[in-house]
């Protein structure tokens, strides 16, 4: 027989709800830094790190099922959930840590088989962890409010947690790497003879003209940068240096505010006799230069600071990790006995298919996650492109500050509010007419020519809050199908159910990924009119080609009819796939409140039968 459960402690709660904060921390970081870290920092394809993205989640397709097996299986002295816990935390932090810890001296094949395999390794373990964590609620939890405000709690978080990351990540990798490597007896300063200098005019919008001076004189490079970046071709831009620009009388300086903005800066080395550089200036700067002017260049190296800076903050975030879910594991116990029987994977499937109302909550958490993500995914292109400007990077960070603080009170507040107010089944369709008039309202203002930020904060509000709700929602509907399955197929499926929400999530993030790139494929969204890769494994030759091809044929730009498609696939789809995610759960979903007493009380009939 069951044992009674009693009502959790503020202990209990905190213990909860702080081991979602280190969880999402390191979900946020593998997330939204993995491609860049491995693409901008290691010099990995775009391409490659797609295809190694899209393996590792054809590989959780058959892990997270496994892995809920595995738990259900689990009989131990400290449970069935706190062991795997315990030891997917462990392992996924020091993968975590590896993953942003990858030796500088790997290239090729050898760099691109260490990212894949600590990137599917990281993926294995992390669904070690996550998976016991959302089953333990119904464990430990009576059906209702308890369970409402227990997944509340864990989503609420789980978000506090993202956004910690999401707001310190660039600021801290940035510190910690100045503070290691300029303590670092492992940098070098070279003097490098560039071959082909130009000045570049930009225009107002930032984009190149193609007007350009070819200077003369000799001319170089001072760069200090890690020793190993002078043992291979290598090219720095503005983003990753500091510098100072002497040119036809005019200083630029990126540490001097007081100097004039230089507009960008390239530098390629293929050794220290051939290098090229290219100064991009305004159109006012650029009509007070001629062909007989010098130029000299003082350049600091800002990669190997952020190569450094990632791996000594993903130990960090690592650490608080596990820290965190160690006490989670201390403090929170499992309070049901009831015995799971445990299935082989066809009979998994089977029960899963069994549950409609599980699998009535997994489709629709996948188009839900899947409308979000394709959004998420595009929203940087829109700021680049769309909207534009100079201050484009302040403008996305303003938007993406906003709408986590939304999504967070959403959780926090807006949830607990309309609760005392609605069922969650109405708050729920109140969500998705939220994200759905928000989408309707940023086309339109895309689509009538608003140039401002702060406009879009308004539909920001209503899609970002609506998402922080139905991510408290669906984990709340997902939960009650445990009890549903248990009164239907007599077993307790709590890790098979939640296995399943893990590897949704995940599938949902590369059905938008692959969106994603299909739509800046197709509208050439993503072409730079400043990118250049080497040629025959000369970065000179490429910015050089780079260089011809804007006199020759003018800047790359996106075209207006590639801006109008960005805009409708970012918004009009993503309504579609909640239309249609709202009309297969005003279908298929039917546990009502009402309806959940009425099972809660059928399984105590049972249980006390027993």
């Amino acid at each position: 027989m069951e044992q009674g459960k009693k009502k959790l402690s503020g202990k209990e709660k905190f213990a909860y709800g702080i081991g979602a904060v280190g969880k999402d921390m390191v979900y946020m970081l593998s997330a939204s830094y993995i491609l860049y870290y491995y693409q901008d920092i290691m010099g990995v394809s775009a391409w490659i790190m797609g295809i190694i993205l899209l393996i590792a989640r054809v590989f959780d397709a058959f892990n997270d099922p496994l892995m809920g097996v595995l738990v259900a299986k689990t009989k131990t002295r400290w449970g069935k959930f706190r062991p795997w816990l315990f030891i997917g935390t462990l392992t996924n932090a020091v993968i975590l840590f590896l993953m942003f810890a990858a030796p500088p001296s790997l290239n090729g094949g050898g760099l691109v088989a260490y990212a894949a395999a600590f990137y599917i390794l990281w993926g294995v373990t992390y669904t070690m962890m996550d998976i016991p964590y959302w089953s333990m609620v119904p464990a430990f939890t009576d059906g209702g409010k308890e369970r409402e405000n227990m997944s509340a709690l864990g989503r609420t978080c789980a978000g506090v947690g993202s956004a910690i990351v999401t707001v310190v990540t660039v600021m801290a990798v940035a510190s910690l790497g100045n503070l290691v490597v300029g303590k670092s007896q492992d940098n070098a300063t070279k003097s490098l003879s560039s071959e082909y200098a130009y000045v570049m005019e930009m225009d107002e919008t930032g984009v190149p003209t193609g007007n350009s001076i070819k200077l003369a004189g000799d001319i170089n490079v001072e760069i200090t940068a890690n020793k190993s970046e002078f043992e291979s071709s290598f090219k720095l831009k503005e983003d990753n240096t500091k510098y100072t620009v002497t040119l036809g009388g005019i200083t630029y300086s990126s540490e001097d505010n007081d100097a004039p903005e230089l507009l960008g800066i390239d530098v390629a080395v293929d050794s220290s006799e051939v290098s090229g550089v290219a100064v991009y200036v305004s159109s006012e700067d650029y009509s007070k230069l001629s062909d007989g002017d010098l130029i000299t260049i003082d350049m600091f190296s800002k990669k190997e600071v952020e190569r450094v800076g990632f791996k000594w903050f993903s130990l960090i975030v690592a650490v608080l990790f596990f820290v965190f879910i160690l006490i989670t594991c201390l403090f929170i116990k499992e309070k049901s006995t009831v015995d799971v029987q445990t299935a082989k994977v066809g009979d998994m499937f089977k029960a899963l298919l069994q549950n409609d109302q599980a699998m009535a909550m997994v489709i629709t958490i996948v188009l839900v996650n899947s409308a979000t993500y394709i959004t998420s995914n595009l929203l940087i292109y829109f700021f680049k492109y769309d909207l534009g400007g100079s201050n484009w990077q302040g403008n996305y960070t303003l938007f993406n500050t906003f709408a986590g603080a939304c999504q967070i009170l959403a959780m926090m507040a807006f949830f607990p509010l309309l609760r005392k107010f609605f069922n969650t089944m109405k708050i729920f369709y109140i969500c998705i007419f939220s994200a759905i008039g928000g989408y309707v309202i940023l086309l339109v203002m895309a689509l009538t020519g608003t140039s401002s930020v702060y406009p879009f904060l308004v539909p920001g509000f209503f899609i970002m809050s609506a998402v922080g709700m139905l991510n408290v929602i669906v984990t709340v509907f997902l939960a009650n199908t445990v009890d549903y399955g248990e009164l239907k197929n007599n077993r307790r499926d709590e890790s098979v159910i939640f296995s399943m929400q893990t590897f949704v999530v995940k599938l949902a993030s590369g059905i938008a990924a692959l969106v994603a790139s299909i739509c800046l494929s197709i509208f050439k969204i993503s072409e730079s009119s400043r990118s250049y890769e080497a040629i025959n494994g000369s970065f000179v030759k490429g910015l050089k080609d780079m260089i011809d091809s804007i006199m020759a044929k003018g800047a790359t730009v996106v075209s207006n009819n590639s801006v109008i498609g960005l805009r409708f696939v970012m918004t009009v789809l993503p309504v579609f796939v909640l239309a249609i995610a709202f009309i297969i759960f005003k279908a298929r979903y039917k546990l009502t409140d009402e309806k959940l007493e009425e099972i809660t009380k059928e399984l105590s009939v049972k249980k006390a039968a027993n």
